[in-house]
């Protein structure tokens, strides 16, 4: 255990805790800002088990705040989870990592999210920490929620049946436009915060700290260094879903294609199906420049860069339009 000494000394932790965390399984959803972070932090920490699910692949404006890449991955546009747990391994062998190159949808949770003891949400849009929360109340799965964008935080814990859930806070996804990691930027320093604020209350619900985790919700502004807690509201009576158990977004009755953080782009993933990535690249090059690997396929026809993924997925960057997203996948893809 020496390569854990550090953290064994650390009293309230000690060899127990440990123990606990070496045994647990944690699924980190989402690997770009908050997700590396994640990541990389727990495998140090020596956690058992580290199932990480990203739908999306490197690229060169990542390289300024997701710590697990470099610009050998940006080049090949390697999937995020699969570079991610290429240099975990490097960081600690002895540490399970499961990279999931996916979209987390209503379809595939109960899969990917089976036995989790944690979750951790590195996700960039409140559709997946809808889903996530439904999954977590419904199993009784701690979540740590956590969103970061320009220089402004926050971080909240879900423990079900003991504190609020996310739909008790926010009874449905935030209306009007809101400010993204495009159009409002986004310091690394943010998103370290977060990061390490979500996995330090994953390590204690994992390590089972004394006494009970306080629940509160913590706000940091990096620029202007403040630093905020409040106490959680209390669980709502009313909520459809930890109180009425009403799970809309688990059981697919809610679901819309989405606008992603950080580039002016759509993914459509309605229309799942196995793809041959070889012979769609044969099909495409006649009208525009063609990459592919095993994990990906990009399409590049002036405006627009359409990434293709062996489930059927497409990131559709240049539009934030999803007819016309649609519309192009269709034409090139097929309906």
């Amino acid at each position: 255990m020496d390569r854990y000494s550090r953290q064994i000394r650390f009293a309230p932790f000690g060899a127990s805790g440990q123990e606990r965390l070496s045994a647990a399984h944690v699924v980190v959803v989402g690997c770009g800002a908050l997700g590396t972070v994640h990541s990389a932090a727990l495998v140090r920490a020596g956690v058992g088990r580290l199932r990480i699910i990203d739908r999306d692949f490197v690229e060169l404006n990542n390289l300024q705040r997701q710590w697990l890449f470099d610009e050998d991955d940006a080049a090949a546009s390697v999937p995020k989870a699969a570079a991610a747990a290429r240099h975990l391994a490097k960081v600690n062998s002895s540490v399970a990592v499961e990279p999931v190159v996916a979209d987390l949808t209503a379809a595939n949770a109960g899969d990917l999210l089976a036995g989790a003891s944690l979750l951790l949400d590195g996700t960039d849009n409140f559709e997946t920490r809808y889903l996530l929360n439904d999954y977590a109340v419904r199993e009784g799965v701690p979540w740590i929620y956590g969103a970061a964008v320009g220089s402004y935080g926050l971080v909240m814990p879900v423990l079900p049946g003991e504190t609020a859930c996310l739909a008790c806070v926010y009874p449905e996804p935030p209306s009007g436009a809101q400010p993204t990691c495009e159009t409002a930027g986004v310091l690394n320093t943010i998103t370290s915060v977060i990061g390490s604020l979500q996995v330090s209350l994953a390590i204690r619900i994992l390590a089972g700290g004394e006494g009970p985790l306080p629940g509160r919700i913590t706000t940091v502004d990096v620029w202007d260094g403040r630093i905020r807690q409040v106490a959680q509201p209390e669980r709502d009576p009313l909520c459809r879903c930890c109180a009425k158990r009403q799970f809309p977004w688990l059981d697919g009755s809610r679901r819309a294609p989405v606008s992603l953080c950080g580039r002016n782009a759509v993914q459509i993933h309605e229309r799942a199906r196995p793809l041959d990535l070889a012979a769609l690249s044969g099909r495409l090059r006649p009208f525009g420049a063609v990459r592919a690997n095993d994990f990906a396929l990009r399409f590049i026809v002036d405006p627009y860069e359409i990434t293709v993924f062996p489930d059927g997925r497409a990131i559709i960057k240049g539009t934030r339009d999803v007819g016309l997203a649609r519309s192009l996948y269709a034409r090139y893809i097929g309906s």
